[in-house]
């Protein structure tokens, strides 16, 4: 048997790794000079740095259908941001400093808001514009009144004012009741059914009253001024819920004989204006705006005194 000396290899690294390390230079050098040569999009650069951000950087808006974002990669918890009024409905949340481990979500800058005012504030300016919108409702009614009444209006028979919440129809005693007497004249009989139709479609509680001058009444049938005022008022009642045209429920009769004159009683044309009947419609707040404001009169009383409450049918 022949036995052949197993050739020795050569020492050191093989001859084809040279060729190898040549090529991957070659390589690199080719890649590098179509880099330099390339142009970076920087729109699609900011598209993929804001996907990257949204994925796993700081979340510094937030959408209101949403769920709440971390404020930091490795935050463990997440804090919410500090309320602060704006004109525009979003919810935003930032953050001044990016780097720290756990973020403090809201403006270290921005002043402390008193939340308890804030609210106050927004309550009183929704009151006062719901108490506008009232008074309106009844200046509109009033309107419709001296439209349906105009020629009693334009003939000096009635007048027509509002006050808050309040319409008084002022009855004067020229050519609606005698002098001394409680009967209405039959020519005034027609100006009490038009009103009678009117004052269907008007909303409120109606107070009449009866008024007198202040000189003493000397007659057989009415004891004083108060008889006859009373009396007055009372023929006007019965003259508007005639045949149950108008709930008599909404109905009150008030006698004041001299003690609340339009004008001073020191002229014979005074006291012919202080001579009258008033019809009064009452016609208050809404039941959602007097449940507000006997909320606020037992947690903040002080609100109210910058409302103004004061006018008839306004205080709840």
């Amino acid at each position: 048997m022949l036995e052949f000396d197993e050739e020795e290899s050569p020492p050191g690294t093989p001859a084809w790794m040279a060729t190898f390390a040549d090529l991957m230079s070659l390589l690199m050098c080719f890649f590098v000079l179509l880099l330099s040569f390339s142009e970076m999009d920087v729109e699609k650069y900011k598209q993929i740095a804001g996907s990257m951000k949204n994925a796993f950087g700081v979340q510094n808006q937030v959408k209101v259908q949403d769920i709440p974002k971390g404020t930091s990669i490795i935050a463990q918890e997440f804090s919410p941001g500090r309320t602060q009024p704006t004109q525009m409905k979003t919810v935003n949340q930032f953050t001044t400093e990016t780097t720290k481990q756990s973020l403090q979500v809201g403006n270290p800058d921005a002043p402390d808001i008193d939340v308890k005012k804030l609210n106050e504030q927004q309550t009183k300016q929704l009151l006062e514009e719901k108490l506008k919108n009232l008074i309106l409702e009844t200046k509109q009614d009033a309107d419709k009144l001296r439209e349906v009444m105009k020629s009693e209006v334009d003939g000096g028979k009635i007048d027509i004012e509002t006050n808050g919440r309040a319409i008084t129809i002022r009855i004067r005693e020229k050519g609606s009741f005698p002098s001394g007497s409680a009967t209405l004249n039959p020519d005034f009989i027609p100006v009490m059914a038009g009103l009678r139709e009117a004052l269907k479609d008007i909303q409120g509680k109606i107070a009449v009253e009866g008024h007198t001058d202040d000189i003493p009444i000397s007659s057989g049938r009415f004891r004083s001024n108060w008889d006859l005022s009373s009396s007055r008022a009372l023929s006007v009642t019965h003259e508007l819920i005639k045949d149950n045209w108008l709930d008599s429920h909404r109905f009150m009769v008030i006698g004041r004989a001299d003690t609340s004159p339009f004008k001073p009683n020191t002229s014979s044309e005074n006291r012919a204006y202080n001579r009258r009947v008033e019809i009064v419609i009452r016609q208050g707040l809404d039941d959602a705006t007097a449940a507000s404001i006997r909320d606020i009169q037992q947690s903040n009383p002080e609100i109210l005194n910058t409302l103004n409450l004061d006018s008839p049918g306004i205080t709840p």
